[in-house]
């Protein structure tokens, strides 16, 4: 079986869950299960549940993992839903790839891509907004806010303008060599950070991480693991601040002189001070690693 994805932080995946012997693992972001493929070999008592809004990734996981198919349930649908949904299991860990598939981003037709012809950006075919929709109708005003917020563009105002005045655009490639005409050269293609907001805006990104994390508190799991793989900055600090909440004993407010709230409210505590990151080899081997970061939390 061509295997069309390689996961990032393989290994140091499977180490955060390495001591998981009973109960289920959900997968909420199974892609090509990759991790999930490896999970299921490694934890051999552990039961998974394998969720994706893409069909293709979903369609192609069953085909990967059939021979564990008593061992796997597949769930369809957005990450945000998947612990509401299974939370009366006994969830024994929670794992999240948050960054796009290599599926998406290599296949032209999805619009993901610079020299894609298309312009569409869904990781969920069956939404209504796309990114054509973005780009050839939101506002000025509107596009300068996703640059500036999702995209962290520097020159956020001068790309909202161009895409303004040079709409409409009928595919991504159209949208890259614009850019790229028109917009100083870095390190990277012109196209990357504006893409991204686009990206994040079509998909809801931040909003459904942070509805997840939520439906992670509400679930009042036990003796879990939460490891979340992330590749920006914007979702690594949504990441962040929820395991330093989860983690902090004391909720009085800042300014209180002294604690009156028992000091016990701590849900469990971080595995990872700092992220983990790629090493140098597996940057070589997959460049599209390199930004990615693994933070780790484990429920009491």
């Amino acid at each position: 079986m061509d295997i069309p994805h390689i996961p990032v932080l393989y290994q140091e995946t499977l180490e955060a869950f390495k001591d998981i012997n009973d109960g289920y693992i959900i997968d909420c972001t199974t892609g090509f299960a990759g991790h999930s493929s490896g999970l299921i070999l490694q934890n051999k008592n552990i039961k998974l549940i394998c969720n994706d809004q893409d069909d293709e990734a979903l369609a192609f996981s069953k085909n990967r993992l059939k021979e564990f198919e008593n061992r796997v349930t597949f769930n369809k649908g957005n990450f945000e839903h998947v612990i509401e949904k299974f939370k009366d299991y006994e969830i024994r860990g929670v794992l999240a790839d948050i960054g796009v598939s290599s599926l998406q981003l290599d296949k032209l037709q999805r619009g993901f891509g610079f020299e894609s012809e298309t312009l569409d950006m869904r990781m969920d075919q069956t939404k209504s907004l796309d990114a054509s929709v973005v780009v050839n109708n939101y506002s000025q005003v509107e596009l300068e806010k996703i640059f500036k917020e999702y995209g962290e563009v520097r020159e956020y105002k001068k790309v909202a303008s161009l895409i303004v005045n040079n709409r409409p655009f009928h595919s991504a490639k159209q949208l890259a060599e614009l850019l790229s005409k028109k917009m100083h050269k870095g390190k990277i293609h012109p196209a990357t950070l504006p893409f991204q907001a686009i990206r994040i805006e079509v998909n809801d990104e931040l909003g459904v991480l942070t509805r997840l994390f939520d439906s992670i508190e509400n679930a009042n799991l036990k003796n879990c693991i939460v490891a979340i793989i992330s590749f920006h900055s914007l979702e690594d600090r949504i990441v962040k601040n929820y395991f330093k909440k989860w983690s902090k004993s004391c909720i009085c407010p800042s300014e209180a002189l002294r604690c009156t709230c028992g000091n016990n409210h701590a849900l469990g505590k971080i595995i990872t001070k700092k992220p983990i990151t790629p090493t140098k080899e597996e940057i070589k081997t997959n460049p599209r690693s390199r930004s990615s970061k693994l933070r780790i939390f484990k429920f009491d």
